[in-house]
């Protein structure tokens, strides 16, 4: 049976979707852009300021489900230019410090104009 997660530290959800599910002992969520949860306005102009942004939202999200980015096994990263790559890199191992396995694809548009998108998979705690 799995359990939808929702709080107001992260952006509500802007679909009908839940921010994360949780089965059994693990975290699924949804995709983060870089909304302020406060205000639901995308945050930040480049690609270092919009990361760090939804590593903030991920990190409350999993938090809420009972985990931390420390339990992270899988990330799925989408980026709107892969010339965001490095900048984006620097960002993300400051969040992912146990180096969760990985995938970064380049894709043409993400939500709100956004250039970064993160979902994770982790452990519950």
């Amino acid at each position: 049976m799995s359990r939808k997660v929702e709080t107001n530290k992260a952006p509500a959800a802007i679909g009908p979707y839940s921010q994360a599910v949780v089965v059994g002992n693990l975290i699924f969520t949804s995709g983060q852009i870089p909304l302020n949860p406060e205000t639901g306005v995308l945050e930040g102009e480049n690609i270092t300021e919009q990361a760090h942004r939804v590593c903030k939202n991920l990190e409350a999200v999993v938090s809420a489900a009972g985990g931390s980015l420390k339990t992270a096994v899988k990330t799925v990263c989408f980026l709107a230019n892969m010339a965001d790559f490095a900048a984006f890199n620097d960002v993300y191992a400051q969040y992912f410090t146990e180096k969760p396995a990985r995938s970064c694809v380049a894709v043409k548009d993400l939500p709100k104009g956004a250039l970064v998108e993160v979902e994770v998979v982790a452990e519950r705690e």
